[in-house]
């Protein structure tokens, strides 16, 4: 009869080596994962670190929430699976990541590598909980000016987005449901500017309505990073990590829309457009450009991005998105101006990114976050709700051709610029 091996005779047969390595591979990717970058990065991070920690081969397969990965060397292979629950944005984070695995040597000591990802995972937040809300509230604020907002309506989205993005961060801190956190947060967002707005138009003496800044309120709420990196994983053929963020993307989009259309129907408020502020054009050309960058600055900031990083994004956002406006202004259709301008962030974080030595989606993505047609989302679940029908499928389309048009334009210029989206391998 065959002796039953002991406990120190299997764990001699485990390829020990084999599973740290591959767990710290698995890990940086995780950590990338959990940053917000898209699965075609994940999958770079973690090639790299394979490489260089002497493995053949590795391949993984990324979902918005989940990896699976198998390491290969010699004979042997390990798969395993990891999981990430919350989902959030960490630009500073992606940042530290792309210029680890970027130098990563061949034979790296996996010791070094596991304490640097340490490092990294240790790594606090750049602003703490009342500048985040700061950059949310300034971000919208310039949103609102964009959408022909006035001075009552800017100063009132300032305060507003503020509160909601520090409701939104402290109960997203704790664990709470990200849909339930989204609708909360629209809500408070949009109950407060509803009462500073009227306490500002008293003071002023300012009367009528104020839905222009209503709806630019609640934008800090727009996923914009989960659709645009969801648009270029289905560039990419990764269907399944594109499909995922896109969807999580439209649910965040629909949770915050229906806790604004509850706050609008009870004040009755309808998110009509407002026309242009009747300014001298050299005026309002200069205002533009001061509030698109100020928008991508703040949307860059609230991401986590360093002050460098999101100087770069800003200036690119701006001229890209001033752009857009006089296209839209010379009556070329929305999404042809989005495709343009997406197409010009990318070109010129192609060149910006590497400058600053930091990941061009970390540039790029801010840039084009205030382009997405947020409002325009909003309205098509408002006219849903109130049963018009056409007007809403109108809206809808609208917003989701824009939104393919700026996916389209970041991946032309990948695709111009990066032979490894040019060249299927």
């Amino acid at each position: 009869m065959t002796p039953e091996p002991s406990p120190a005779d299997e764990a001699g047969l485990e390829p020990v080596d084999l599973i740290r390595r591959s767990g710290t591979v698995l890990r940086i990717g995780r950590l990338a994962l959990s940053a917000g970058t898209g699965s075609y990065r994940v999958k770079s991070h973690m090639t790299r670190a394979a490489r260089a920690l002497g493995l053949d081969h590795i391949a993984a397969h990324v979902t918005l929430t989940e990896i699976t990965a198998t390491s290969y060397r010699g004979p042997i292979f390990r798969t395993e699976l990891t999981e990430v629950r919350s989902i959030g944005i960490n630009a500073d984070r992606l940042a530290q990541l792309e210029r680890f695995s970027a130098a990563l040597p061949a034979g790296a000591d996996l010791d070094a590598v596991d304490a640097e990802l340490d490092r990294i995972a240790r790594r606090p937040p750049l602003y703490g909980a009342l500048l985040n809300a700061l950059w949310a509230g300034i971000a919208c604020a310039a949103f609102a000016f964009l959408n022909n907002g006035g001075l009552v309506e800017c100063g009132a989205v300032l305060v507003a987005a503020a509160l909601g993005q520090g409701v939104r961060r402290a109960m997203l801190h704790r664990g709470i449901n990200q849909f339930g956190v989204t609708m909360l947060a629209a809500a408070v967002a949009s109950l407060a500017y509803l009462v500073l707005v009227l306490a500002l138009s008293a003071l002023a003496g300012v009367d009528g309505g104020h839905e222009a800044g209503y709806v630019s309120a609640v934008l800090f709420l727009v996923p914009g990073f989960a659709l645009v990196t969801g648009a270029l994983d289905l560039a990419k053929l990764d269907f399944s990590a594109g499909v995922a963020r896109v969807t999580y993307a439209l649910m965040i989009l629909a949770s915050a829309a229906l806790a604004v259309w509850g706050v609008s129907a009870a004040a009755g408020l309808t998110p009509d457009p407002v026309p242009p502020p009747g300014l001298a054009e050299p005026l309002f050309l200069g205002l533009r450009s001061v509030a698109s960058f100020l928008g991508v600055l703040g949307f860059a900031l609230m991401f986590n991005s360093p002050w460098a990083m999101a100087l770069g994004a800003a200036s690119i956002g701006m001229v890209a998105n001033v752009g857009r406006l006089l296209l839209v202004d010379a009556d070329v259709v929305p999404q042809a101006a989005a495709a343009a301008a997406a197409l010009l962030v990318g070109l010129l974080a192609a060149t910006v990114a590497p400058a600053l030595r930091v990941p061009r989606i970390t540039v790029s993505v801010p840039a084009v976050v205030i382009m997405v047609p947020g409002v325009t989302a909003y309205r098509a679940v408002y006219e849903f709700n109130t049963g018009a029908t056409a007007q809403a499928l109108a809206y809808a389309v609208e917003a989701g051709l824009v939104i393919v048009a700026l996916a389209i334009g970041l991946a032309v210029a990948r695709m111009l610029t990066d032979r490894e989206w040019t060249f299927e391998r």
